[in-house]
């Protein structure tokens, strides 16, 4: 098992060598404008977009809790728009964020990094504006991603 590295920086800046995937947690609403997601869009504007028009075409695809897309916005880096928020307040059903979505989505991005060769980065997704505790989030990075020997780094900004 690869283990997990915490580093302070920048996770659209990540610091490894060869093919790497940025994770990040979405809702399931089409909303993209708070939180880590507006980091991403100072960078490179294709994974808002394809964010946006996967939300659009939901009728017609996968679009929902659990579900992944990989936006490739250079040689060596892809952005997975990861669902795992339902909505995006706190209501009568505690936070948006939902565990078991997060780790469908991670499994996946598993399935990607393999295939790619890629390592992962991230901020302490699903944290933030989605409500959930880092205690629960980090067996389930543990469990779908280290286990697998996908190297993993979480960036906590400075």
């Amino acid at each position: 098992m690869t283990p997990l590295r915490i580093v302070r920086g920048d996770a659209t800046d990540p610091q490894a060598a060869g093919p790497k995937i940025i994770a990040h947690v979405c809702n399931d609403r089409g909303g993209w404008g708070k939180g880590f997601v507006l980091a991403i869009s100072r960078r490179w504007p294709e994974p808002e977009r394809d964010y946006r028009r996967w939300h659009r075409e939901r009728s017609r695809n996968d679009f929902g809790l659990g579900a992944v897309r990989l936006v490739q916005v250079r040689r060596d880096v892809w952005v997975a728009n990861m669902i795992g928020q339902h909505g995006m307040r706190t209501g009568s059903k505690g936070p948006p964020i939902r565990y078991d979505a997060v780790e469908r989505c991670l499994t996946a991005v598993a399935e990607h990094a393999a295939r790619l060769g890629a390592s992962v980065h991230m901020p302490r997704i699903g944290c933030g504006l989605a409500g959930g505790r880092w205690e629960r989030i980090e067996p389930i990075v543990i469990r779908t991603l280290c286990a697998r020997d996908i190297p993993v780094t979480v960036y906590d900004v400075d």
